[in-house]
């Protein structure tokens, strides 16, 4: 059936299935009874997309079968307010690259793409009507209000940028600029749209209608992220990843609750079925032999009575994700795309000698070679043979605290350290300080002249011994840095923070395993 031939309650199902709450519903009847719903998605331009955005993809295709006018965003101005998650100089390359795979991703679930309008946000954020807005809104808008709507959605970190305050409000203005009747989103994203629903009346504007898709689990449990490896499968994934990635899948046996495979088959397997299809498992028929579920209840009880293996589970669903991945990685494999996705996550392999190209961010010197770890400082004393050091034992989630020597006594208090989250260089070969061992180093932003001192900070919700990384680089550690090829001393002149004062190698941000940013007060700075 298309969106003509159905009722207003039948359009009103198609529209709202599978969404863990909708926002205005009295609104959402009385539109379909009078006409067809004009509804937006957005995603800010910043990680690469994975198999978890056919989730939106597969309900973008349920607005379109219930006749709705559907925009798609790329909300790139809103990549780079987000903590400058899209440095501005990959801003207008990694939105490119999004609006080639989101329609990439389309077309392989059928969904045609003449019946979807293409908008890029700094196509209309900029213009003087909407900057005049964004001004009236920030002299409505409190910050608490501001950051409370941010929660979820805009990276927390302790000392906030302002354009991670600005974020929510240009987000509700996008509701009256993409004259839509509705906003389409996850449910993390819940504060933003009460966030709109409060304000946007004040400018004179109506409030919207708000559908929320449920968070799919990741494959290590918990959310999928972009910034963390192992959660996700890359849309361009090979079947050999994709196949080891779903082999270290978390899929504990009749666990139907924190189940992202399960999730997936739920939210878009069953979503894009056609009439008469169902989900296929293939198994020896000692395990049971093959079976079809045509309701996806069915599957999850199935499992929930643990009649189904995981591994059986997993290579099914591998069999679905390679189907609809084929087609984007056939799109990909023309050369202009090839190169736009090497321009917008650099950094570009190096090639040494005769070897073979290494994957990006793999190349000798990076620094995926350094093993930076988030501490908590659970003792500070006084070197009692050097006035300038403190001995600070350090939380890394080891057996034991680790012993580290800082000379920071002029520059810090021992009340501003005590109990502080600090990152750690881990790998540095051990050395003695004036008759105390010292097992690392705690990593601090300098100026010019030396005179103001500090460790670079933490978000508050990042965990003692979680490894920090590099966007883009994904290379296992050094056991410890030779200090005979200075490692470290090589990679740290390329380490500083930013003109935000974002710490960066290379202009490549390091982030916690929440994809959270590192920050210091003080700018275009060192870090050693």
């Amino acid at each position: 059936m298309v969106g003509s031939t159905l009722s207003a309650d039948e359009k009103k199902k198609l529209i709202t299935r599978n969404l863990q709450e909708t926002l205005g519903d009295d609104k959402l009847t009385k539109i379909l009874q009078e006409r067809d719903l004009k509804i937006y998605w957005g995603t800010a331009t910043t990680g690469k997309p994975h198999v978890a955005y056919f989730v939106p993809m597969s309900k973008i295709a349920d607005f379109l079968k219930a006749g709705c006018e559907v925009t798609i965003l790329f909300a790139d101005l809103h990549a780079y307010l987000d903590n400058m998650k899209a440095p501005w100089p990959l801003l207008e390359l990694r939105t490119k690259y999004y609006e080639q795979v989101i329609k990439a991703m389309l077309r392989s679930i059928d969904v045609p793409l003449d019946k979807l309008k293409f908008v890029k946000g700094s196509d209309y954020q900029l213009s003087k009507e909407y900057t005049l807005d964004v001004y009236k809104l920030s002299s409505l808008v409190t910050i608490h209000d501001a950051k409370k709507a941010g929660a979820e959605v805009v990276k927390q970190v302790e000392f906030p940028l302002l354009s991670c305050l600005l974020y929510p409000g240009l987000q509700g203005l996008d509701e009256e600029y993409l004259k839509v009747d509705a906003q389409f989103g996850g449910v993390d994203q819940r504060k933003i749209f009460t966030f709109s629903e409060k304000y946007l009346p004040q400018l004179g504007y109506e409030k919207r209608i708000h559908f929320m898709n449920p968070m799919v689990p990741g494959l290590a449990g918990g959310k999928m992220s972009s910034s963390e490896e192992d959660s996700k499968i890359d849309l361009l994934d090979s079947p050999a990843n994709v196949k080891k990635k779903l082999k270290k899948a978390f899929c504990e046996p009749g666990n139907i609750a924190d189940n992202g495979l399960l999730s997936f088959v739920k939210h878009v397997l069953f979503s894009l079925f056609k009439e008469g299809e169902g989900f296929e498992i293939n198994r020896a028929a000692d395990n049971g032999g093959d079976i079809t579920f045509y309701q996806y209840p069915e599957l999850e009880q199935y499992y929930a009575d643990n009649k189904l293996h995981p591994g059986d589970l997993k290579a099914s669903v591998e069999k679905y994700i390679n189907r609809l991945l084929d087609p984007i990685r056939k799109t990909f494999e023309e050369p202009e795309l090839k190169k736009l996705t090497a321009a917008a996550y650099p950094p570009p392999a190096k090639v040494k000698g005769n070897a073979a190209p290494a994957a990006a961010g793999a190349e000798e010197d990076g620094p995926h070679r350094l093993d930076i770890r988030v501490g908590k400082v659970i003792e500070v004393a006084r070197h009692p043979d050097a006035d300038t050091l403190y001995v600070l034992k350090i939380d890394l989630a080891e057996a034991q605290p680790r012993t580290i020597i800082s000379g920071l006594v002029k520059f810090v208090t021992v009340e501003e350290l005590d109990q502080r989250l600090v990152a750690v260089l881990c790998n540095l070969k051990p050395s003695k300080m004036r008759g105390i061992l010292s097992e690392g180093m705690v990593l601090c932003t300098s100026n010019a002249d030396h005179t103001v001192v500090e460790p670079i900070v933490l978000p508050a919700a990042a965990k003692p011994g979680s490894r920090l990384s590099f966007e883009g680089y994904s290379g296992t550690p050094d056991e410890q840095l030779n200090p005979k090829k200075k490692v470290w001393e090589k990679l740290s002149a390329d380490f500083k923070t930013n003109a935000e004062g974002v710490a960066v190698w290379k202009n490549n941000f390091l982030l916690t395993t929440e994809g959270e940013q590192l920050t210091s007060k003080l700018a275009n700075c060192s870090i050693k």
